[in-house]
C-alpha cells in the first residue's frame, strides 16, 4: 500500500461503542465513495480507492452485514480496468487497542474468514499493519500478512531473472501456517510480506504478535514501535470479484 493510502486511511481513530439503532443502519447501508467510512464497535471500515485515478474505467462498493462484540462480517465488490498499480485497499481496521508500543503488547488474537468470486485478479487478500517510533506518528514500518496472492507479488528489494520477487526467509512457521519472508520500501516506509509458502489461507486462526516477535528476533524491527494501525483487507488492482467475509475479528491484548 503506497503512501497516499496510509495518509487518507490508516490513522486509528478512537471509537466508541455504537448505539444498536447507528449500528443497524450501518449494516444495512453499501458505500461506494473514493475514501467512505462507516464504524461498528471499534471497528471501521474503510474505502480506500487510493489508485482509482489510474484506471481506465472501475468501482468499489462495501458494506458491513453484521457486528456484535469483537466479530465482524463484511463485503467488497470491486472492477478495475487499466494501470498496472492497486486502485484500492478496502479493509476493516480494529481501533481499539491500538497506539501501544510493541513491548507492552501481550497478544493479538485474529481469525478471519473468507472467499472470493474469482481469483482471476490482480490482488492480494492480507492483514496491513503499520508501526511507528511514536504513538500515532508517521509509519516507519509496514507488516502485511498475505493469506492469498491472486496474480499479484510483494514489495521487494530483490528480484530474480523471471521478475519473481526473492524473500530475505523462506519457510517460517508462524500461526499453524508456512510463510516467505520478502522485504523492500513503498517509498515511505519499510515493509516486510509474509506470504504462505503454498496455497491460500482462508480461515485463519492466530497470533499476529507472533510476527511482530519474529520480526523483532531475526529482523530488526525494535520492540519500541509503536502498533498505529491494524487492517486486514483486499489490495485491487485489476479484474473482478467480491470479497466475502463472514466472520473477522481482532483483538490488541
Amino acid at each position: 500500500m503506497k503512501l497516499l493510502a496510509f495518509l487518507t486511511s490508516t490513522l486509528p481513530l478512537a471509537v466508541s461503542a455504537v448505539p444498536a439503532s447507528i449500528e443497524s443502519r450501518a449494516n444495512d447501508a453499501t458505500f461506494c465513495g473514493l475514501f467512505d467510512t462507516t464504524n461498528a464497535g471499534t471497528y471501521t471500515l474503510f474505502l480506500n480507492q487510493w489508485g482509482a485515478g489510474g484506471a481506465t474505467s472501475g468501482s468499489d462498493c462495501a458494506s458491513i452485514t453484521s457486528q456484535s462484540g469483537n466479530n465482524i462480517a463484511w463485503k467488497t465488490t470491486w472492477t478495475w480496468t487499466g494501470g498496472p498499480g492497486v486502485k484500492s485497499f478496502t479493509n476493516v481496521q480494529q481501533n481499539s487497542g491500538a497506539n501501544r508500543q510493541l513491548s507492552a503488547i501481550s497478544t493479538i488474537p485474529s481469525t478471519w474468514v473468507w472467499s472470493q468470486s474469482s481469483s482471476s485478479v490482480v490482488a492480494d487478500v492480507a492483514y496491513d499493519l503499520f508501526t511507528s517510533p511514536t504513538s500515532g506518528g508517521s509509519a516507519a514500518f509496514e507488516i502485511m500478512i498475505w493469506l492469498a496472492n491472486f496474480n499479484a507479488g510483494p514489495i521487494s528489494f530483490h528480484f530474480d531473472a523471471n521478475g519473481q520477487a526473492i524473500p530475505v526467509a523462506r519457510s517460517i512457521s508462524l500461526a499453524g501456517h508456512t510463510w516467505n519472508l520478502y522485504s523492500g520500501s513503498n517509498g515511505a516506509n519499510a515493509v516486510f510480506s509474509f506470504l504462505p509458502t503454498s496455497g491460500t489461507i482462508t480461515n485463519f486462526s492466530g497470533d499476529i504478535k507472533a510476527f511482530f516477535t519474529y520480526l523483532i528476533n531475526n529482523q530488526g524491527l525494535s520492540s519500541s514501535q509503536f502498533l498505529i494501525t491494524a487492517q486486514a483487507g483486499t489490495e485491487a488492482t485489476s479484474g473482478s470479484a467480491t470479497l466475502t467475509t463472514s466472520s473477522y475479528s481482532l483483538v490488541i491484548n
